[in-house]
């Protein structure tokens, strides 16, 4: 108790806000999904599947149902970014998959692997050891000031060679090997997504202040986050639906959450300076707990194929053994052959 108690006390309160959006967030998306799949196979038993193109799910109230509660689920997550630095509420996203999992397992009667628990218990830990050491918020009283964060050399440097990078990946890359190699679009999206989460944060730290009295609309700075940010979405998520149409998911996902994670912890100690306010003990045992959250979601993507795997590789035996049952007789009968070639070759004159 007296160790919860010294947490507590050592917790912002705005982080406390932001930890408890963030979980709320992975909650509302993580149910969104089962929901709006729960939509899909009910549209798709009277009408068109998606999968295949139809749309007859916009028609079908369950599915709606699903995406407000994603939609009310992206909301607490933007709110979250304006309460909590970056390196506390980004990894958190990794709940909403443990949310999913366990209520298809439940609801949609996926199973859920030994590991895929394993991963979800690795998940828990990770983020639970994230929160209990994370850095408490910068205290920002403008969106002048964070207008003078990201115009530092040190973030300007950093949005200078990610922009370098992604138009040499959409100019070069993207048209060459867009289509067969996996890291070209996950790594448009990640970059960009960086910058779009600092961008993120901006816009809600203004809206924060806003609504406390303090109108931070009057500024340019605050619309200027506001066309980064949606100029950054939208290059995002185009870049993300190429991925998901041209490679499996169960392979986007894993790779996508760790490269975006990763760059937007490092935009955040770039340009916020989580770790100034920080011992190297606390440091490491941050990148501890992160690590440790990316091999839960690793356990909890691949144990995805498992059942499909050992189907598949269930085939793969009876195929085999069929084969070399034929086999078999065919040797039999080449045996049982030979006496009786040798037979009519005596009767010969």
């Amino acid at each position: 108790m007296s160790a919860v108690r010294r947490w507590s006390e050592g917790m912002s309160s705005d982080n406390v806000k932001g930890l408890v959006l963030a979980i709320s967030s992975s909650l509302f998306i993580g149910a969104s999904f089962i929901v709006k799949k729960k939509g899909l196979k009910k549209a798709g038993a009277s009408g068109v599947r998606a999968g295949v193109g139809g749309y007859s799910y916009l028609l079908e109230p369950l599915w709606w149902v699903g995406m407000i509660t994603m939609v009310v689920g992206e909301i607490a997550n933007f709110a979250a970014y304006a309460f909590a630095p970056a390196i506390l509420v980004t990894p958190l996203g990794a709940l909403s998959i443990i949310i999913s999992a366990a209520l298809a397992h439940i609801i949609l009667r996926e199973r859920l692997h030994t590991f895929g628990i394993l991963g979800c218990a690795l998940c828990v830990v990770g983020s639970t050891t994230i929160v209990l050491h994370a850095p408490p918020e910068r205290q920002i009283e403008s969106v002048a000031e964070v207008w003078a964060l990201a115009t530092e050399p040190g973030f300007l440097f950093y949005t200078a060679l990610v922009l370098a990078i992604v138009f040499i990946l959409i100019f070069h890359f993207v048209p060459q090997y867009g289509q067969t190699h996996i890291m070209v679009y996950i790594g448009v999206c990640s970059l960009v997504g960086s910058i779009s989460v600092m961008s993120v944060k901006a816009l809600g730290i203004a809206l924060k202040l806003t609504f406390s009295g303090m109108n931070q609309l009057v500024y340019p700075q605050t619309w200027a986050f506001t066309l980064v940010v949606a100029s950054c979405v939208i290059t995002q998520m185009n870049y993300l639906n190429k991925a998901l149409d041209t490679f499996n998911t169960a392979v986007v996902s894993p790779i996508y959450y760790v490269m975006f994670t990763s760059l937007t912890i490092l935009a955040s100690v770039i340009m916020f300076k989580d770790w100034d306010r920080q011992t190297p003990t606390q440091i490491i045992t941050e990148m501890c707990g992160f690590v440790t959250i990316l091999s839960g979601t690793f356990l909890l993507h691949k144990t995805k194929d498992m059942v499909d795997d050992y189907v598949q590789s269930g085939q793969s035996l009876s195929t085999s053994m069929s084969m070399r049952s034929l086999k078999h007789e065919e040797e039999e009968l080449l045996i049982e052959g030979i006496p009786l070639k040798r037979q009519d070759s005596l009767r010969i004159p």
